[in-house]
């Protein structure tokens, strides 16, 4: 099948996801997640109609933004869904039109600092580490509702991150742990959903849900979700 085809395969999965849940598809924001792909791949999504597409890598991003945007017949949305590490931040304020892996309150104040300098606001979402694997990025909030001492560290971080300046937080993001049980998958995501309302702050964007686990997200309250094998097919 084409990428068109994946892509509108995908697009009824998220429609058929909100009428379970009682929501409008318009509610749900897709990107395309774009690692390893080829810019001829990219443009092919984007000539399907996706304007939203993430990149985990700052090295190959640099590389085929450039020749996206040259090409591509509708403006394109650029997210960094990966992990950041401080020494390539520099390149991702210029880069970016958003970074949906801010994982700890060091990372925010550098971007807020990169953004200052280029004079101007920097979207961003909150990584936060719900599921409590140690492999996984982002700020600590596994069993937050049950653990004041998480709690209280989780509310002055994102509040520290949220007061610092040239920096625009949208949401919160995270990832549920890879091939675990729908009960699980769920309960992570039902977790981050609670979480982002019990913060009390206007934070409209809950970035959750991949290829294998976006209905349930979507389910539990995502309103954008980062796809990548359902659209362009296994990695080489």
């Amino acid at each position: 099948m084409s990428i068109a085809d994946n892509i509108q395969r995908v697009q009824e999965r998220i429609a058929n996801a909100c009428a379970r849940s009682g929501r409008h598809p318009s509610e749900v924001t897709l990107v395309a997640v774009t690692k390893q792909q080829t810019v001829d791949a990219m443009l092919a999504a984007v000539a399907a109609g996706l304007q939203q597409l993430g990149e985990n890598r700052v090295e190959e991003a640099a590389v085929k933004i450039p020749q996206v945007a040259a090409t591509a017949t509708q403006p394109v949305t650029w997210h960094m869904v990966g992990h950041i590490q401080s020494r390539k931040a520099k390149q991702v304020v210029p880069l970016f039109d958003l970074a949906q892996s801010v994982d700890s309150l060091r990372l925010a104040q550098r971007l807020s600092r990169l953004a200052q300098a280029r004079g101007r606001d920097f979207p961003v979402l909150l990584e936060i580490n719900v599921s409590g694997e140690a492999s996984k990025y982002g700020l600590v909030g596994y069993n937050w509702h049950n653990d004041e001492a998480v709690r209280q560290q989780l509310w002055q971080e994102v509040s520290a991150i949220m007061a610092l300046p040239s920096l625009d937080v949208r949401g919160l993001m995270t990832m549920a742990p890879f091939g675990a049980e729908e009960r699980i998958i769920r309960r992570v995501f039902a977790d981050m959903s609670a979480l982002r309302e019990s913060l009390d702050a206007n934070l409209p964007v809950l970035s959750m849900g991949m290829t294998d686990d976006f209905t349930i997200a979507i389910e539990e309250g995502a309103t954008m979700i980062r796809v990548g094998r359902a659209i362009f097919g296994e990695r080489k």
